[in-house]
């Protein structure tokens, strides 16, 4: 898309309309699961799926649309998806794809969109890492908030890589700007309004639409995903990036630790090296 559409409905509309594209090693990862289906469980085909984000919207996505009459609960895990689904149709419903790395997206965008994936990864793994300790009774939930939080971003990269490469020039030229600002000074609307409207118009489960709902961090879960996404944001800057200190200081009172036990538990020492990177 070179010209950008005028509000969040046009740019919902536009969205739902377009198949959304996997990681090169998630297309791979399950043709070659297909081909020894006989090994194949929902534990293996949930790592794969969990590893992409936009392979977990996928699934998601398609499993809230053909919920049956009689499922009353919405399906907020890629685990609980598999099972109603079943490992069969899965591999006939998921048998094709775009492939991100295929796409023809010019090089910027390319590279943009691969980072906010990276950093989603990173996010999830943070999340989970995190709620686990917390004794939360259904982390994946939490880390798969986390992987989707940045939906809408990865997605205008993939479809108006144009306007993405925007918000990005903008922010180099005003190191000071918000994220949120820079959207709207090319959008119209900051992202995370774009995100709540596609979760809303594609029926994804309001459990996790509601724990990536950065307005409300007083609730231990949510504020558990926005942390995990903020602290990946960050270190993805470098290590020299002046949030940090705050990051550190507030995921140490989510997980009811000292910073040097935190710090420990990151694999942060002298040289600032991450484990999880």
């Amino acid at each position: 898309m070179t010209t950008s559409l005028p509000d969040i409905a046009s740019w919902t509309r536009f969205l739902s309309e377009k198949e959304i594209p996997v990681l090169r090693q998630t297309a791979r990862a399950i043709a070659d699961a297909r081909e020894h289906a006989d090994q194949a469980d929902v534990r293996k085909i949930s790592a794969i799926v969990l590893h992409d984000p936009l392979m977990t919207v996928r699934l998601l996505r398609f499993a809230a649309r053909h919920r049956g009459k009689r499922q009353v609960q919405d399906l907020s895990t890629v685990e609980h998806a598999l099972i109603m689904l079943g490992i069969e149709p899965f591999f006939h419903h998921f048998a094709q794809f775009d492939v991100i790395e295929e796409d023809h997206l010019p090089p910027q965008a390319l590279l943009g969109l691969l980072h906010v994936i990276r950093r989603a990864q990173r996010a999830a793994r943070y999340a989970l890492d995190w709620a686990t300790w917390r004794y939360d009774l259904n982390s994946e939930e939490v880390a798969i908030a986390a992987l989707l939080h940045d939906l809408a971003e990865m997605l205008v990269f993939c479809f108006a890589p144009q306007e993405a490469l925007k918000i990005y020039a903008l922010q180099k030229a005003h190191p000071g700007m918000r994220s949120a600002d820079a959207q709207k000074t090319v959008l119209g609307f900051p992202l995370n309004h774009l995100q709540t409207a596609l979760c809303k118009e594609w029926q994804l489960p309001e459990l996790l639409a509601g724990l990536m709902d950065d307005a409300h961090t007083e609730q231990p879960r949510i504020r558990n995903v926005k942390l995990a996404v903020d602290y990946a944001r960050h270190t993805a800057n470098g290590w020299n990036d002046p949030a940090l200190p705050d990051d550190l200081r507030a995921i140490a009172a989510l997980m009811n630790i000292d910073e040097e036990t935190l710090k420990i538990r990151l694999g942060l020492g002298p040289g600032r090296s991450d484990s999880h990177a």
